[in-house]
């Protein structure tokens, strides 16, 4: 099947992370519908144990987070960033709860794809858990940071290339 038969393809073989933003807002209507999808993402018996915190580029905790990242360039430029965390108390596997915030990411980036929206998936920023956790003012008993997406609108174009399919593969069928 042609990706572009398919919107669902399509968004998959054509989503690029776009780490270059316009000084332009990003609406709560926008943010909420990127929320949304990740709310929907699958996980383990449905225990949904993600938790969303959403930090606007007119807020201090905005240049703050920042700070946590060798990427700061990126969280500045963006008009925001949802942190994904994972609640430990609604966890039941820590493999399965960590493929659903990976899934719950894949889900947020596809939307905000769909909208038009630039973002990217920050993984570097979770290294120092207990400094990034205290900027959102956290409990590292309570939450594991997972990911922070930077989103805004695009001011790049994405390029990306994948491996042959061939070289992933571990046998032929």
């Amino acid at each position: 099947m042609n990706n572009h038969e398919n919107t669902i393809l399509d968004a998959i073989f054509n989503r690029r992370s776009i780490r270059k933003f316009t000084d332009e807002p990003v609406t709560r209507d926008e943010i909420h519908t990127i929320l949304d999808a990740g709310r929907w993402a699958p996980s383990g018996l449905n225990n949904q144990p993600w938790r969303f915190m959403v930090i606007t580029r007119d807020t201090l905790r905005h240049a703050d987070l920042a700070e946590c990242t060798k990427y700061a360039h990126i969280v500045r430029q963006s008009a925001a960033c949802i942190c994904i965390l994972l609640d430990k108390t609604a966890m039941y596997s820590e493999m399965k709860d960590h493929q659903g915030a990976g899934a719950c990411t894949q889900n947020m980036l596809l939307a905000a794809h769909a909208l038009g929206l630039g973002a990217v998936w920050l993984g570097e920023i979770v290294n120092d858990q207990k400094k990034t956790l205290d900027v959102l003012g956290q409990s590292p008993d309570t939450y594991e940071l997972q990911v922070v997406i930077a989103l805004g609108r695009p001011d790049q174009q994405g390029s990306s290339n994948r491996k042959d399919l061939s070289e992933l593969m571990l046998e032929d069928f």
